[in-house]
């Protein structure tokens, strides 16, 4: 017997054990969710006669949530579903090893599921699909890839009644000041700052670190690390998590990179590092080396700063994700890497067997995980398998003037462009999905280009 065959014996065998545990518990229904382009999880709740019924061949779902944007509207410029198609049925395959219980919904059973073409290969345009390929060629070359993602993100007292009617004029931070690191503030607003740590816990999206940002209402958490598979999930699931226990709390919590022009920007910092196939040696450590870092690392951070023009729609995917790329806002604007600055796009932290990893400082806290994971990922290993070298010291002091290996791209449109003409892009995710995800931020673009914003009607209504 073949190890495929193995394998699914073994699913079978678990899914089998997973459903009798579930009817003893007389669950009547279950949730499922995928995740679309923009990150946001779609699904719906199903009876449990029918989730037993799709638990190991799927289900279809609309193939709509990757021809619309993040307000469900279709995009006129998308070839792999449309209007032309008529928007199908995807097959999703439910992940039972996502299985998890909603503590705020009654431990309501949870799966994850991503999607198939009708061949039966991964869809071309999912982006857990897309994450799991390249964490497969990472295994395939004998490393394991253990992953985290850290949020910050700004939480507001819900009333979202007057936003809509004042086109969000009138947002009211939770609390006020630059309260940085205070433990005064996560007192102050306890009982949400601790549901938060503990019903997280309780759904298997456990939080590493919890405390206030510099800012007026905001929060960061750290969410803990897993294989990389896991950790995007478990990044995906904080988001929306995060969401709704805010919104028991009458809080709005919200992933924007940069919601106000006077405060500091929202991050989605990635740690990573490459382990032995047996999970028990850090490949990213040299005990040798003067500097504590590994020449596989070295390639992976050379890989990841070659590719990064190529790849930051994966990281800033938003209009709005570039106003938080600039200069002096605690996030990056050039093309550095250093030993633990926090002014470059890679931050190393050599800092032992165990924790030595690199923080790719440009994800923002609007980006889809499970794409920024992937860019990490890939282009690290591009730089590995190239055998790439740094061929710049680490940046010494402050990152925003050094500009001896160039600039990030200033906007959505200017990086999308980038990402769609490079032969890198196409290479490291494949023709189909850079032409998709290209289409998908052009869109986005056109869709705020030909809007008249305040700031125009503030600045030349009367005057001009």
């Amino acid at each position: 017997m073949n190890a495929i065959k193995i394998n699914s014996m073994q699913a079978r065998q678990n899914a089998t054990a997973l459903l009798k545990e579930l009817s003893e518990r007389n669950i009547a229904k279950v949730k499922l969710a995928v995740t679309d382009t923009d990150g946001i999880l779609r699904g719906k709740v199903i009876s449990f006669e029918k989730f037993k019924s799709v638990a190991e061949k799927g289900f279809g779902f609309c193939d709509v949530v990757f021809g619309w944007d993040a307000n469900d509207v279709a995009y006129d410029n998308a070839t792999l579903t449309g209007w032309h198609s008529g928007y199908p049925d995807a097959l999703a395959m439910v992940d039972l090893n996502t299985f998890r219980n909603v503590p705020w919904e009654n431990d309501l059973p949870f799966f994850l599921a991503d999607f198939r073409d009708a061949k039966g290969n991964d869809y071309v345009a999912c982006p857990r699909s897309l994450l799991k390929k390249i964490a497969k060629q990472a295994t395939d070359a004998g490393y394991i890839p253990y992953f985290s993602q850290e949020f910050e993100w700004f939480n507001f007292i819900d009333n979202a009644d007057e936003l809509y009617a004042t086109k969000f004029s009138t947002l009211r931070p939770m609390t006020n000041g630059m309260f940085g690191y205070s433990i005064l503030r996560a007192s102050q607003k306890s009982a949400f700052f601790h549901d938060l740590f503990d019903s997280l816990k309780k759904f298997n999206v456990p939080i590493e670190g919890l405390h206030t940002e510099t800012g007026p209402g905001v929060y960061e958490a750290a969410v803990s690390y897993g294989e990389i598979v896991e950790a995007a999930d478990r990044a995906v699931l904080f988001k929306s998590s995060a969401k709704e226990i805010a919104h028991r709390h009458g809080l709005i919590a919200t992933f924007m990179a940069k919601w106000n022009e006077n405060l500091p920007g929202c991050s989605g910092h990635v740690h990573q590092s490459l382990w032995s196939a047996d999970s028990k040696r850090n490949l990213f450590y040299d005990e040798q080396s003067e500097t504590k870092m590994s020449a596989l690392l070295e390639s992976y951070i050379a890989g990841q700063l070659y590719c990064l023009p190529f790849v930051l729609p994966m990281y800033a995917p938003t209009i709005n994700s570039y106003k938080r790329l600039v200069e002096g806002a605690w996030a990056p604007t050039t093309l550095t890497w250093a030993i633990d600055n926090r002014t470059t796009a890679l931050r190393v932290l050599p800092n032992g067997a165990t924790s030595a990893r690199l923080e790719t400082r440009v994800v923002g806290s609007d980006s889809n995980p499970y794409l920024a994971m992937a860019a990490c990922l890939a282009s690290g290993l591009y730089g590995v398998k190239n055998k790439l070298k740094l061929t710049t010291p680490a940046t010494i002091g402050n990152g925003y003037t050094d500009k001896k290996n160039g600039v990030l791209p200033a906007n959505l449109w200017e990086a999308t462009q980038s990402m769609k003409k490079s032969e890198i892009a196409t290479a490291l995710f494949g023709k189909e999905f850079v032409e998709h995800f290209a289409g998908t931020r052009e869109w986005e673009w056109r869709q705020f280009s030909k809007v008249v914003t305040d700031w125009e009607l503030k600045r030349y209504l009367e005057i001009i």
